[in-house]
Formats: C-alpha cells, sequence, structure tokens
C-alpha cells in the first residue's frame, strides 16, 4: 500500500514539475530552463542529503552520474515537447513510453506479480493513454516534431528510472546528487555553447528568465521532490510498479493545464482518470 501512495505522489508532483517547466519553455530557451531548475535542484538535493544520510560509494557514483547524463536529455527534449504542444496529448505519449521501457526491463529481469497486479498494471497503460490521447473531431493534433521529442523522453525516462534502480539500497539521496551534478555539468556547457554561437553570429540578448523565474524555481523543487520519492518507492516496491504509477504524471499536467491555460479535459480524459484510480486500489491490493 505504501508503494502505491508514493508512486502517485511522486506522479502528481512530477506533472506540476512538468507544467511549471513546459510554460517557462513557451517563453525562454528550453536549455535555460532546465540548467537553472536543475541547479536548484541540486540545491534542495544536496541539503536533503545531509539530513537523511548515505553511505558513499563508487556504484552510487556511477549509476547516480550516468542517470543524470541519461535525464539531461530526457528532460530537455520533454520540455522541448511540452514547448511545442499540445501539454495534453504529448506529456501522456511521453509517459506510456517511459513506463512501457522500465516494465520490460523489470519483467526481463525477473519481477514477478500476481494476476491482479498485472492486469492493474495494464489498466494504468490504458489510463494514461485515455488521459492523453483525445480522437474526438476538432480536436489539437500534435506535430511530427512534438512527436518525436515525446519518443525520445519517454524512452530516455524510462532509462534512466533503470539506472537509478542499480544504485545501492544503502546510499540514501546520494545517487540524486550526483545525477544532477552530471546534469548539470551537460547542461550548462550546451549553454555556454549556444550563448558563444549567439554572440558570433550577431544574435540580440536572449530573453530575460525574470518573468518566468517563479516557474523554474518552482520545476527545480517539484522535480527534485518527485525524484525523491522515486527513490523511495524503487526501495520499497518494484521497478515495474513505480515506472507505470510514475506515468500517471499527466494527470497533474493536465489538470494544471485546463486550470491555467484553459485547456478542454474530454470526457474520454475523465475516464482515463477514473481508471487510474482503479489500477491505484488494485495495486494496493496486490
Amino acid at each position: 500500500m505504501l508503494v502505491v501512495i508514493v508512486g502517485l505522489v511522486s506522479a502528481v508532483i512530477f506533472g506540476t514539475a512538468d507544467f511549471f517547466g513546459g510554460l517557462a519553455s513557451k517563453r525562454v530557451s528550453p536549455v535555460r530552463v532546465v540548467a537553472i531548475s536543475a541547479t536548484i535542484g541540486l540545491a534542495v538535493l544536496s541539503i536533503a542529503t545531509l539530513l537523511v544520510g548515505g553511505r558513499f560509494s563508487w556504484e552510487a557514483v556511477l549509476w547516480g552520474g550516468l542517470s543524470g547524463v541519461v535525464g539531461s536529455v530526457a528532460i530537455l527534449t520533454l520540455y522541448a515537447a511540452l514547448a511545442i504542444g499540445p501539454m495534453s496529448i504529448l506529456s501522456p505519449l511521453t509517459a506510456v513510453i517511459s513506463a512501457v521501457v522500465p516494465v520490460t526491463w523489470g519483467l526481463l529481469q525477473g519481477e514477478r506479480l500476481s494476476l491482479l497486479g498485472y492486469v492493474a498494471l495494464g489498466i494504468a497503460l490504458v489510463a494514461v493513454v485515455l488521459v492523453g490521447f483525445v480522437p474526438e473531431k476538432g480536436a489539437v493534433r500534435p506535430s511530427l516534431r512534438g512527436v518525436g521529442y515525446a519518443v525520445v523522453s519517454g524512452v530516455l525516462i524510462g532509462v534512466l528510472l533503470i539506472l537509478l534502480n542499480q544504485a545501492p539500497s544503502d546510499s540514501g539521496l546520494l545517487p540524486l546528487v550526483f545525477n544532477r551534478a552530471s546534469y548539470l555539468v551537460i547542461l550548462w556547457g550546451i549553454v555556454l555553447v549556444l550563448l558563444l554561437r549567439g554572440r558570433v553570429r550577431g544574435d540580440g540578448p536572449a530573453p530575460s528568465i525574470r518573468p518566468v523565474l517563479p516557474l523554474i524555481i518552482g520545476a527545480g523543487i517539484s522535480d527534485s521532490l518527485a525524484n525523491t520519492l522515486i527513490i523511495v518507492g524503487l526501495r520499497l516496491g518494484d521497478l515495474s510498479v513505480i515506472a507505470v504509477l510514475t506515468a500517471l504524471y499527466p494527470a497533474g499536467t493536465i489538470a494544471l493545464a485546463a486550470i491555467v491555460l484553459r485547456e478542454r479535459i474530454a470526457p474520454v480524459q475523465w475516464a482515463g482518470l477514473a481508471l487510474a484510480l482503479v489500477a491505484a486500489a488494485l495495486l494496493a491490493l496486490a
């Protein structure tokens, strides 16, 4: 039961982080948004690590660092996809792929659930699809470019979960600290290259981040908290269960998009949200 709660809460917080990041990326380069939010996230995780503790090991450095390399590209392509939009379609597409990859890996590695558990995972995947895809006439259709970004992001997020799951169980939040450290080296390197290229070309100054700074801060804090809960969830239960529960994060993104951006939630999406609750209940029983 506890692992289900942890997974669902992490999904809601992830959805919030993605909404903030995607909205900020509509006004400022996604690279800058991710780099700044990740810097904020590293500060939050470093403080949390001092409070929580954890055993240092080179395994924690390795798996955390590798997950950061993968995660930097994953989040960059995700924010780019959300900036292109529509959020309510591309976010769930990313989520479904991000769940399928680690679930497949977990099953190949010998993870086994009861029959009820497999039924719940299947319902959860259907729920993610229904939440995101609106086949009604007049619905906004995503561009091929946006879909491409979403697919790449989904695969890499799935790989990120697999890598974090390899970290030692007694390492506390240290894998996430190394995740963010390698993440930042790559992202700030990209930011520096883009700034230098802009100067060589004589481009005008980049848009100020000040108007969207609260969104970026919110994305950084929310993303760090969600990742912390994922680490906890991976140590409490199976990779496949946490992966599918986390993949329900579009519900948070869609709810905020409906409230703030007035994006319409179709009946089929409401059905998907209802199925998500059913899947969570079945997983708790399983």
